[in-house]
């Protein structure tokens, strides 16, 4: 009887060749693309006085939007 009580999971499947190889290279060249414009904008106008401040919250900023929007990838 303790036998027939055992529950048989099934193995899961294995992910798409897709999402394996193709998705990850897609979010990894969207989000270089994204940290690099953003980063090559900051510095094009700069205001002045800001130094190195800019750039930095520029970059920080595109990189926190980046893990946000493409995280669960």
């Amino acid at each position: 009887q303790d036998v027939m009580d055992i529950e048989v999971k099934p193995k899961p499947s294995r992910p798409h060749w897709y999402e394996r190889h193709v998705q990850p290279c897609m979010a990894e060249l969207l989000g270089s693309a994204l940290f690099i414009f953003i980063g090559c904008l900051s510095v094009v106008e700069d205001s002045g006085n800001t130094g190195r401040l800019q750039p930095a919250l520029a970059h920080g900023l595109a990189l926190g939007v980046t893990v946000a929007v493409l995280g669960d990838i």
